[in-house]
């Protein structure tokens, strides 16, 4: 089995901060169309998106969202989290080729009867340091 890094209920802290990154591709765009079958044309059809506000095709914004759930999922707190909402504001489109950061910040942790509710930030920068996506999510971190 392998060993995953995960930071579990009661050891979350108020501040702890998690980040991943990755450079979107075509590839991802076309392939997140296939999965979900949203083919519109903004991110499928380079001809129709050269008419349109951005002059070329863009990523879904849920890709964009897709990588705050693999951030929470996969670096913090990791593995075992239960991803209870998220609120989501598309600020900036995303092309191809741009790095996108994610970065989760834990802002509230609730202690309820049985189980703990953390409240994250997420934004989502592009290379430029420039906001595209931001939220706020709620977890159930992992238990031992």
């Amino acid at each position: 089995m392998e060993d995953y890094k995960i930071i579990y209920e009661g050891e979350l802290e108020v501040g702890m901060t998690g980040t991943l990154s990755k450079r979107v591709t075509e590839e991802d765009v076309d392939t997140f169309a296939k999965v979900t079958g949203d083919y519109n044309p903004m991110h499928v059809d380079e001809e129709f998106a050269k008419k349109t506000q951005f002059h070329k095709r863009i990523a879904h914004g849920m890709l964009s969202a897709g990588m705050i759930s693999a951030c929470i999922g996969n670096k913090m707190p990791g593995p075992g989290a239960i991803y209870l909402n998220q609120t989501l504001k598309f600020d900036k489109p995303v092309y191809f080729g741009d790095v996108l950061v994610v970065t989760v910040k834990v802002e509230k942790i609730d202690q309820k009867a049985h189980f703990q509710i953390a409240t994250l930030s997420t934004i989502v920068t592009n290379q430029d340091g420039v906001i595209v996506t931001e939220g706020t999510a709620q977890i159930m971190p992992a238990r031992k």
